[in-house]
């Protein structure tokens, strides 16, 4: 009794996904998009760290320099700020555009690119406090809870060994000198990052699969939506009528121009019409040039019977032929023995009472068909 209480069982169809990315309304983990934040920042300070340090030390240099300090006034103080500054964005600048490069990546991954103003709307629904607590208490929120709690578990379970590991290290940091220093602290805290990083990337891709099935059960949809959608993109029944009828007079059209032209009709007896002809001399095998099921079928006969074409009733052929042959395409090589039978048979007839050119026998070509023909 699902339909009736209209419990959401159904998946959500290709139209309402759309309709919910259109909205704004995406799967996307904000904890996948900060590892690959944190990530590319790590990596861009491996790249760039050398330039950034490098860009720093000449503006000190410069601005340490005797005969710069000798000089300090207005003037000095604005040449030194403006050093500061062509400095400081020849440092940050490239960090800043592949981090905001990242940035963005990391987000477009996940939901594509979305141009939707709705998420940030007013809504007063959004200050009911019982709808607040409910998603604080809720499923969603819980698991955002538990994600959180194992996210720093984990952290700290790969943490501590490192650092218990290293405590020596770090306990003869003060007897090094300063590049040594740096060099070992530089060393330990890039493993760890590493380390922590990663734990970061794969808890980042179990909430966004989270996500998605979260996405996915809140856009399901009740038996009577569904049918609803289907109803509204069929459209209108009464212009899908006119369509129809529209369809089966150009059906009743071309079959009147086309009928007369066949060899022979094959049946179903009644559900399915096919009309088969074959010229030897243009054509490399039989074409189908016309087919109908039902009213249309039944037009194909009567058209037929006008012009004394031969009808037979060969159910499997002609339902074989409906469905696996265009109109106007020749018949498939699985089915020449048995078109060939067929014609053979209208030939045997017609050539009781016909001219001695179709009472002859057909030429034989060097074709498939006609080697099936035998």
């Amino acid at each position: 009794m699902a339909e009736d209480m209209g419990d959401k069982t159904e998946l959500p169809s290709q139209r309402r996904l759309s309709d919910a990315h259109e909205e704004g309304r995406v799967a996307k983990s904000q904890d996948l998009a900060g590892a690959a934040d944190l990530i590319g920042a790590f990596v861009l300070l491996i790249l760039l760290g050398s330039t950034m340090v490098g860009a720093g030390g000449t503006f000190m240099r410069r601005s340490l320099e005797d005969d710069a300090t000798a000089q300090i006034g207005t003037a000095h103080l604005g040449l030194l700020g403006r050093d500061a500054v062509v400095h400081a964005l020849t440092a940050a600048l490239p960090f800043l555009g592949g981090a905001f490069v990242i940035a963005a990546a990391s987000h477009i991954f996940q939901t594509g690119i979305v141009w939707s103003g709705k998420p940030i709307s007013p809504d007063l629904g959004k200050l009911n406090p019982i709808k607040g607590i409910q998603r604080l208490f809720g499923l969603r929120g819980a698991t955002k809870t538990g994600m959180s709690v194992l996210k720093l578990a984990l952290i700290c379970a790969v943490a501590w060994p490192i650092l218990l590991r290293d405590s020596s290290r770090i306990a003869m940091l003060p007897v090094l000198d300063l590049m040594q220093g740096v060099r070992e602290v530089f060393r330990m805290m890039s493993e760890l990052a590493l380390w922590i990083l990663a734990v970061l990337l794969i808890l980042g891709v179990g909430d966004y699969a989270v996500s998605r099935w979260q996405h996915i059960r809140d856009l399901r949809m009740t038996k009577q939506e569904v049918k609803d959608e289907h109803k509204s993109m069929e459209g209108d029944p009464h212009l899908k009528g006119r369509r129809a009828k529209l369809m089966r007079e150009i059906g009743k059209m071309r079959a009147r121009q086309a009928v007369p032209r066949a060899d022979v009709v094959v049946t179903n007896p009644t559900h399915f019409s096919v009309a088969i002809q074959y010229d030897q001399t243009n054509m490399r095998a039989p074409r189908v040039v016309a087919k109908g099921v039902d009213v249309l079928a039944m037009q194909i006969r009567q058209i037929a019977g006008e012009h004394k074409i031969p009808i037979l009733e060969r159910p499997p052929l002609a339902r074989a032929l409906y469905y696996g042959v265009d109109v106007g395409g020749e018949v498939p090589p699985d089915q020449y023995q048995a078109v060939a039978e067929v014609l053979a048979y209208v030939y045997r007839l017609r050539g009781k009472a016909a001219p001695p050119l179709l009472s002859s026998p057909p030429p034989v070509r060097d074709d498939e068909f006609a080697r099936a023909a035998g």
